[in-house]
């Protein structure tokens, strides 16, 4: 669901705000009408987006609008879960945290875009915050919920970006514990500042750097996948079909970006659009196996008879 459209930071290597321009934010009567529409069509999840979604209600005057918001929408009858994806880090606010991690049916899930961790390279791209800074937010948040998933992208070979800060940007993915990580190799976008720069790095150094990060990244993914093993957490079920069983995402799993959920379940016994508590299991990769312990609020055997 669109929460606002535009943008009005200026990153030097993003050309968003010259094609869509200022952030408008939709009006709240607007975002729970459609909520209410959508939960009487059958919608189990919705997922709030916009290039910043931590910059909502700051033309409406209210900067703390989605903390509003999000308590509201959570209390429409049949929704089962509320995600909010791209929050900016410089942005994230202490209420902020506290709805996401304490509203029931608000997902505790943090897509914080934090592009890079080395001081210098942040600077270069218009953005703020460092490796320590972006550790002890991470902290913040499961301080409040240990559970909550949190997600960010990378990008790499920058103008200008050095080994150091290579490394620098490593530490921090060590240390982050991120659910899933996208890394991506700087290029130019018309129109933007950042292709203008003039220290731009060879094409084959860009790549390099992409593959190294990438694989770090997976393997840093799959460890936080195995961490979450003997967790018990929610699953809404996706689909249930001959091939995969029943496949569904738990609380920290955006839609076709951050893994799954296989539940170790008879396909008899969960339908699309089911809330599934279960028993993390093992891990493969980014995915998880589970083990059904209830649905919604009854047990298997009694949902499957």
């Amino acid at each position: 669901m669109k929460l606002a459209s535009g943008c009005d930071r200026r990153c030097s290597f993003c050309a968003i705000p010259s094609f869509r321009g200022s952030f408008i934010s939709r009006r709240p009567s607007d975002v729970l009408g459609e909520t209410r529409w959508l939960a009487e069509q059958g919608v189990k999840e919705i997922m709030l987006v916009s290039e910043n979604n931590t910059s909502y209600g700051k033309d409406l005057g209210d900067i703390r609008l989605l903390e509003t918001l999000l308590p509201e929408l959570a209390a429409v009858d049949g929704l089962e879960r509320i995600r909010v994806s791209y929050l900016q880090p410089a942005e994230m606010r202490p209420g902020l945290i506290d709805v996401l991690t304490s509203t029931e049916k608000v997902a505790p899930y943090f897509d914080l875009s934090f592009q890079h961790s080395a001081p210098g390279v942040l600077r270069a791209m218009r953005r703020f915050g460092d490796t320590d800074r972006f550790l002890e937010l991470l902290d913040s948040i499961r301080a409040k919920a240990p559970q909550a998933g949190a997600r960010s992208n990378f990008i790499v070979g920058f103008p200008g970006e050095t080994e150091e800060d290579v490394a620098e940007l490593e530490r921090f993915l060590v240390g982050a514990r991120l659910d899933a990580i996208g890394v991506f190799g700087y290029s130019d976008e018309d129109g933007t500042e950042a292709a203008t720069y003039d220290d731009k790095l060879d094409p084959e150094i860009v790549a390099e750097r992409l593959a190294r990060v990438s694989r770090l990244a997976e393997e840093l993914t799959a460890q936080r996948a195995e961490e979450r093993v003997g967790e018990t957490i929610e699953v809404l079920v996706d689909r249930v079909d001959d091939e995969d069983g029943v496949i569904g995402r738990a609380a920290h799993q955006a839609p076709e970006t951050d893994g799954q959920v296989m539940l170790t379940m008879d396909r008899g016994a969960a339908a699309p659009g089911r809330m599934v508590v279960a028993k993390v299991v093992a891990s493969e990769g980014v995915d998880l196996v589970a083990e059904p312990l209830g649905i919604e609020g009854g047990c298997t055997e009694e949902a499957a008879r």
